[in-house]
């Protein structure tokens, strides 16, 4: 699953979260793997929503799916 597979999982489960919300799932499920295994941080969750603006919606701290 890719990253941004991952954040879209957690979304439809949960509803709308904050980047530390969707991090802590994404690790706690293991649901995604950084290549030196270190838990997923908030800056990847960040960055890899403003790489996909067709997807995701930001509100201040709240990220929503489109």
């Amino acid at each position: 699953m890719t990253l941004h597979e991952a954040i879209i999982y957690v979304l439809k489960k949960k509803g709308n979260c904050t980047t530390r919300q969707i991090a802590d799932d994404i690790n706690r499920l293991k649901l995604y793997s950084r290549g030196d295994n270190e838990p997923i941080g908030t800056s990847q969750i960040s960055a890899r929503i403003n790489e996909y603006p067709h997807l995701f919606n930001r509100e201040g701290r709240i990220i929503k799916l489109k």
